[in-house]
């Protein structure tokens, strides 16, 4: 899995049909051990509710079929779990209670 920042949403009115009534989240890559945004980025089904500007772990690739929502579905990332804190050598890097 990824540690990821979700930046945007994506809107398709016209799609495949597995992919209707899906959520589709743009995620930046972040830097594990800084928490900055890396470059690149992803367009991701959400399996968990996920929203703009929360840290959230994705996968890609097969692992990213491998939830209830996407099974057999045409997707190449998925947002799996959004993410409390990120703790790095002893220092917390992210705490989603300390967001605004």
């Amino acid at each position: 899995m990824i540690l990821g920042k979700v930046v945007g949403t994506v809107v398709a009115s016209r799609k495949e049909g597995e992919l209707v009534g899906l959520k589709l989240l743009t995620v930046a890559p972040l830097d594990p051990q800084t928490g900055a945004l890396k470059a690149g980025g992803v367009v991701a089904v959400d399996a968990v509710g996920a929203g703009v500007g929360e840290v959230v772990l994705y996968a890609s690739g097969s692992s990213a079929r491998q939830t209830a929502v996407t099974k057999d579905r045409p997707v190449d990332a998925t947002v799996m779990a959004i993410v409390d804190m990120v703790e790095v050598g002893g220092a917390v890097v992210y705490d989603k209670s300390s967001q605004g």
